[in-house]
């Protein structure tokens, strides 16, 4: 399973390191550009975030973030870390 973190959690590395520590995961990077839009929303800073997410074929987004709940796309699946957990864990 392919899961992206968005950054913006306010966890401490060692915290982060301990969630993480049970799944694999692979890291991969925006790109500084996109040509195709592919969905839109309200904050612009986040739409590199879930592209990348989309484009890198990431089975879940983890966010805290309350601009992606108005997001409809199939895949990823967006979901916040509760959610998550009770699904997964």
């Amino acid at each position: 399973m392919k899961v992206m973190l968005d950054t913006k959690f306010k966890v401490t590395q060692k915290d982060l390191d301990e969630f993480l520590k049970d799944f694999p995961f692979i890291l991969v990077y925006s790109p500084t550009t996109v040509e195709n839009k592919l969905f839109e929303i309200r904050d612009k800073d986040d739409y590199i975030i879930l592209h990348t997410a989309i484009i890198e074929d990431v089975d879940v987004f983890l966010t805290g973030d309350k601009d992606f709940n108005d997001i409809d796309i199939e895949k990823p699946e967006i979901m916040n870390t509760t959610e998550f957990l009770e699904k997964y864990c």
